[in-house]
């Protein structure tokens, strides 16, 4: 099996990951495998394959991760709920614990809903409050 095959294989691997997760990390890694099957496609030695791997994934998480921090806590004051969904305004949930990308998965009328946090601190584990929904998210505040 060529070197370029096993990259791909990487690459399918962090993409597949990525739709089971949500997580954009995934996907900028799976980019970064498939910037080195590239190279060796273009038989670049491996040294070089493993580079441009880890800066094109490494360097694209440390700026996808920077311009999150530079952003700051999602703002939901603007947000407009209709319908039922306002009944959900203010209900109380438990969070057992963050992931590292700032979501959370929530059990919420019988089902498990996912949760991205909102405020100015870190999110800790506990009883929060939901502030809004975003989508399929549920934007939780602390108690």
């Amino acid at each position: 099996m060529s070197e370029s095959t096993l990259w791909w294989i990487i690459a399918g691997f962090f993409v597949s990951l990525e739709m089971l997760t949500s997580s954009l990390y995934l996907l900028i890694m799976g980019v970064g495998a498939a910037a080195a099957a590239l190279c060796a496609m273009a038989l670049l030695p491996h040294e070089v394959q493993l580079t441009v791997a880890a800066t094109v994934g490494g360097g694209g998480v440390l700026f996808w991760h920077r311009h999150l921090l530079k952003r700051g806590p999602i703002d939901t004051e603007g947000y407009t709920t209709a319908g039922l969904s306002q009944l959900d305004l203010g209900e109380e949930v438990s969070v057992s614990g963050w992931a590292p990308d700032g979501t959370a998965e929530v059990l919420y009328r019988g089902s498990a809903w996912l949760a991205r946090h909102h405020g100015p601190h870190l999110p800790q584990r506990g009883v929060h409050r939901i502030r809004a929904i975003e989508s399929c998210y549920l934007v939780l505040e602390p108690v």
